[in-house]
């Protein structure tokens, strides 16, 4: 079974191209649970935590650091996020179905001065983390045999990730513009690292996150009207 979290295990090659079970499997997971985030789907939570189990031991492999050690938070707060989502404080929840009892928790905007905070400590932060995945190998040749790759590009995806999922978490309307950046770079990043399934995947999740403004900014409008 430990085979299949091995990048080189091969599950089929297409083009010339040979695809990992680990790889495959966890764009197919990570792609389904952007897709029913974008529609404002509970499900997003648990088929996301699939994902992330997957791509820890991708990163690892492929020396992308900041980005495993991503997948760690990624699987704590999207626990968190799938309790938030189905348990909102009562002020902040809006009826799905009038004729059901289902709540969920509303969009909001962020305040201007939040945002710009957030941003300002992501900046910061970046700079924190990809000092330290500069030296991981240094630091603990044992576990980090190869240097880190793009340490402080992957380091900002990875801060950035943090943000974007934090701000989903509370369904923050700016999350989406977070994510694209995000996701942008990422495309870029993966094809580099020959990752190419990866990176494909990213490159969609660019239009998934643009479908996800829209449907967030349709809903957070509706409730204007409602």
């Amino acid at each position: 079974m430990s085979h299949i979290f091995d990048i080189n295990t091969v599950f089929f090659t297409l083009w010339g191209y040979p695809m990992s079970y680990l790889e495959f499997f966890g764009v197919v997971s990570g792609s389904l649970a952007t897709w029913l985030v974008a529609r404002n789907n509970v499900w997003t939570w648990p088929v996301a935590v699939v994902s992330v189990v997957l791509f820890f031991f991708l990163f690892y492999q492929i020396q992308l650091y900041p980005d495993m050690f991503l997948q760690v938070f990624f699987l704590i707060t999207y626990l968190r996020g799938w309790w938030r989502w189905t348990h909102p404080s009562l002020g902040e929840v809006i009826m799905q179905n009038p004729s059901s009892p289902q709540q969920a928790l509303r969009i909001t905007r962020l305040p201007t001065g939040q945002l710009a905070i957030w941003m300002l400590a992501g900046v910061v932060a970046t700079l924190l983390l990809g000092m330290f995945a500069s030296n991981l190998h240094n630091l603990f040749p044992v576990v980090f045999s190869q240097p880190s790759a793009f340490p402080y590009l992957d380091s900002f995806t990875t801060v950035m990730s943090i943000i974007g999922t934090i701000l989903m978490i509370d369904k923050r309307l700016e999350c989406w513009y977070v994510w694209l950046i995000v996701d942008v770079i990422s495309t870029y990043m993966y094809f580099v690292k020959d990752v190419k399934l990866v990176s494909v995947e990213y490159f969609v999740f660019c239009f998934i996150t643009a479908f996800g403004v829209w449907n967030w900014t349709r809903e957070y409008q509706s409730y204007r009207v409602a």
